[in-house]
């Protein structure tokens, strides 16, 4: 099975931000800090997973 780094990409940034979002709405409401902490880790994901080259 042949997945692009894009697809993989998008995969592990939304994954990363669900799983801060959860964290942050344990207090039933999202501050701008934890906003801003999702934020950061969606895009931390995406350029760290899509610069990991696919296994061959």
């Amino acid at each position: 099975m042949k997945v692009s780094k894009y697809a993989k990409a998008i995969v592990g940034g939304i994954a990363a931000g669900a799983a801060s979002l959860g964290v942050a709405l344990a207090d039933d409401r999202i501050t701008a800090q934890e906003g801003l902490t999702a934020i950061a880790a969606v895009l931390a994901t995406y350029g760290l997973t899509w610069a990991v080259p696919n296994k061959q």
